[in-house]
């Protein structure tokens, strides 16, 4: 067995963290489960992460025969736009899907054309690569408490809508740790201090729903995980005070969005809003970023956020 490659990180528990280098280090993961001579990953990034994925499970002596299965926590291109092209190199493994999710990984053009139409051709090819479908015999649905084995280790689908329909979390009765995508929020390793690991909410267009969230949320405190697998970015820990904050912050994103509803700039007032809670959230967690600094980091996901508030609070008042 050959050492690790730079970009990627043994967590314990047969868990290893691959940063896929989408847009910035420690930015997006894709996660590979081990169990005894058996893989499975969770979530993929994009085409270009494939290296990084194969590279990894060789590090570990272990073949793309000995991989039984590949999870998207959700369909969304960060996540799953690599997908197809990495089962492609898998010949024994079977996607599991959600069932919202199962028709977009099999003809993944709608999700492509969407995409285009927010980032354009070139952007997309320098992002994504060209997004390949996984043929309909390969692709399984999942549902809410259905269970699979990877050699014995179980791994358990929860149904977590709120940031997506799409969207199901794994547990991992193993690691007492849940693989969340995005439902249990963002947090990147810059912002860690010497209280640990700062979080924020992630909306997304097009459908973001803070109820169903907010009970998502809630939903995966009651398991008392030990850790937080998140796709951006790695393990977290501390996860009752995480959660506690991070349904607090939801609050505040649900009031900023009410109070804005009939702005005629919503969406740079959400936007500024946005950020102005970021910075003071930041600060007060001990972080000695300058508030440009953190305008800086965040500012793809206040974009995101805004976008997928202003998607809401429209469907809100329809």
């Amino acid at each position: 067995m050959a050492a690790l490659p730079s970009y990627a990180q043994a967590l314990g528990h047969g868990i290893h963290a691959i940063d896929t280098g989408f847009h910035r280090p420690l930015f997006d993961a894709a996660y590979l489960v081990v169990e005894n001579g058996h893989a499975a990953f969770v979530d993929t990034g994009t085409n270009h992460a494939l290296p990084r994925l194969l590279g990894t499970l060789a590090a570990l002596g272990l073949a793309p025969e000995d991989v039984d299965f590949v999870v998207p926590t959700h369909v969304h291109l960060d996540h799953a736009g690599g997908v197809g092209l990495l089962m492609q190199h898998l010949p024994r493994a079977t996607a599991w899907v959600h069932p919202r999710g199962v028709r977009h990984m099999v003809d993944p053009s709608a999700l492509v054309a969407g995409a285009t139409a927010v980032y354009g051709e070139a952007e997309m090819e320098k992002s994504y690569g060209r997004i390949v479908g996984v043929p309909a015999e390969r692709v399984r649905e999942t549902a809410d408490h259905m269970t699979i084995e990877l050699a014995g280790r179980p791994l358990t689908f929860l149904d977590t809508p709120g940031h997506a329909r799409h969207h199901h979390a794994v547990w991992d009765e193993r690691s007492r740790g849940f693989f969340t995508g995005d439902t249990f929020g963002l947090s990147y390793r810059e912002f860690d201090t010497e209280r640990g690991p700062w979080l924020l909410p992630t909306t997304t267009p097009v459908q973001f729903e803070p109820g169903p969230l907010r009970a998502t949320v809630r939903r995966l405190l009651s398991y008392r995980p030990d850790s937080i697998y998140l796709t951006h970015y790695g393990r977290i820990g501390d996860v009752q005070r995480l959660g506690a904050e991070l349904i607090e912050q939801l609050e505040a994103m649900v009031a900023l969005g009410r109070a804005l509803r009939d702005a005629p700039d919503r969406h740079e007032a959400i936007k500024r809003g946005l950020m102005q809670q970021y910075q003071a959230r930041v600060a007060a967690h001990g972080c000695r970023f300058t508030p440009d600094e953190v305008e800086r980091l965040l500012a793809m996901d206040t974009e995101l956020n805004a976008q997928g508030m202003g998607i809401w609070l429209d469907k809100e008042a329809a």
